[in-house]
C-alpha cells in the first residue's frame, strides 16, 4: 500500500518485486516438474498404468538444464506480457493466458467427438454458451451504493450537491481465486513426486493423485471449492478497502444517505461487500467444478482440458479488453461500442 501511494516510483518497485517472485516460483515449479517427468508423471505410459521415465539420465546437470530452460521461458513470457501491456491494449499476461486457453477448444471438441459423436459436441457447445451468458451476467452485475456530496458556496458560486454511486461488483475478485486455488492444489502433486517411488512415498503419491489431482474426486471438489471461496474473500479485502473508501468520501465531502460519515460508513461498506462477495464466490466455484464433473460423469475417459475455468478466464479477459478499447475510443472523441 505504501508503494502504491508513491506513484511511478512505487509502481516500478512493485513490478520489480513481482518479477523476482515470479522467477522464484518458476524455479520451484520447474524443479517439481523435473521430478514429475523422472517419476513417470509426464502423461506417457508403456501400455500399462506405469508411466514412462522421460528423464532416464537424472543427473544434477540435467535437472539444472531443465530448470534453466523452463525458468527462461517463464521470464520470456513475462517480458512479452509487459510489452503488450505497455504498447498494446489490455493486460498483456491476461491476453497471453486468454490465447492459451482458447487454443485448447479445438482439441477438446475433437476428443469429445471421438468419445460421444456430434451429438455430444452440440450439447457441450450449448452448455458452454449457457455458461458464457451466465458469466457475462454475473461479471456485469454490481451493487450501486448511492453517494451524495454536500453543497459548498465559494464566493458567488455553488459547488457540490451532485449524486453518484460506488459500484461494488458481485464478482469483485475475478478469476484470481481460481488461479490461486489451482496453484495451491497443484503444489502437493509436485512435492509428492520428490518422495521415494516405493513404500510410504508411493502411498502418498497414490493418495494425492486419486484425491487431490482427480477433478471428479469428492475431496478435490470440496477442497477446491473452499479454497476458491476463501481466496475470493481474501482478494476482495485487498482490492477494496472500506476504511480507505470511507475516508476518501469524507475528505471529498460525500456521504451515503442515511449513514453517518466515518466508522458507520466503513461498517456499512464492509457489510454490503461481504454480502455480495459470497454469491459471487459460490458462482465461480460452481463454474469451476460443475462442467468438469458433468463431462467426466457422462463422457468417462475423456480428458477435459477446456473447462468452466477456461470459459471464466476467457470471458473475463475479453470483457476487460473490450472495456479498455471502448474507453480508448471515448478518449479520442469516438463513439464507444459498449452500451
Amino acid at each position: 500500500e505504501e508503494w502504491q501511494n508513491m506513484g511511478a516510483v512505487g509502481q516500478r518497485k512493485i513490478t520489480q518485486w513481482t518479477r523476482y517472485v515470479t522467477i522464484g516460483i518458476a524455479i520451484l515449479q520447474s524443479t517439481g516438474l523435473a521430478y514429475l517427468f523422472h517419476n513417470g508423471g509426464g502423461g506417457l505410459t508403456n501400455g500399462n498404468t506405469t508411466g514412462i521415465d522421460l528423464i532416464p539420465d537424472f543427473t544434477v546437470s540435467r535437472v539444472m538444464l531443465i530448470v534453466l530452460t523452463l525458468t527462461t521461458g517463464t521470464a520470456l513470457l513475462m517480458w512479452m506480457g509487459e510489452l503488450v501491456t505497455q504498447r498494446g491494449i489490455g493486460n498483456g499476461m491476461s491476453l497471453l493466458i486468454f490465447a492459451s486457453v482458447v487454443s485448447l477448444l479445438p482439441s477438446q471438441m475433437a476428443t469429445i467427438k471421438a468419445n460421444g459423436g456430434w451429438v455430444a459436441v452440440a450439447m457441450v457447445l450449448a452448455g458452454y454458451a449457457l455458461i458464457t451468458v451466465a458469466i457475462v451476467y454475473v461479471e456485469q452485475g454490481q451493487r450501486r451504493i448511492p453517494v451524495q456530496f454536500a453543497k459548498r458556496v465559494v464566493g458567488r458560486r455553488q459547488y457540490g450537491g451532485q449524486s453518484t454511486y460506488i459500484p461494488l461488483k458481485v464478482n469483485q475478485s475475478g478469476v484470481i481465486p481460481i488461479i490461486f486455488a489451482s496453484s495451491v492444489l497443484y503444489l502437493p502433486q509436485l512435492l509428492s513426486f520428490v518422495l521415494p517411488t516405493d513404500g510410504w512415498g508411493k502411498t502418498v503419491q497414490d493418495w494425492v493423485n486419486s484425491n487431490l489431482v482427480n477433478p471428479s474426486a469428492p475431496i478435490h471438489m470440496i477442497i477446491f471449492g473452499l479454497l476458491i471461496i476463501g481466496f475470493a474473500y481474501f482478494y476482495t479485502a485487498i482490492t477494496f478497502d472500506p476504511v480507505k473508501q470511507a475516508d476518501q468520501l469524507r475528505k471529498q465531502g460525500g456521504f451515503i444517505p442515511g449513514i453517518r460519515p466515518g466508522p458507520q460508513t466503513e461498517r456499512y461498506l464492509a457489510k454490503v461487500l461481504s454480502r455480495i462477495t459470497l454469491p459471487g464466490a459460490l458462482f465461480i466455484a460452481a463454474v469451476a467444478l460443475v462442467p468438469s464433473f458433468i463431462l467426466t460423469a457422462y463422457l468417462p475417459g475423456t480428458q477435459v482440458s477446456f473447462t468452466g475455468i477456461s470459459i471464466l478466464i476467457a470471458v473475463g479477459v475479453a470483457l476487460e479488453t473490450m472495456k479498455q478499447i471502448d474507453s480508448q475510443l471515448m478518449m479520442r472523441n469516438y463513439e464507444g461500442f459498449l452500451k
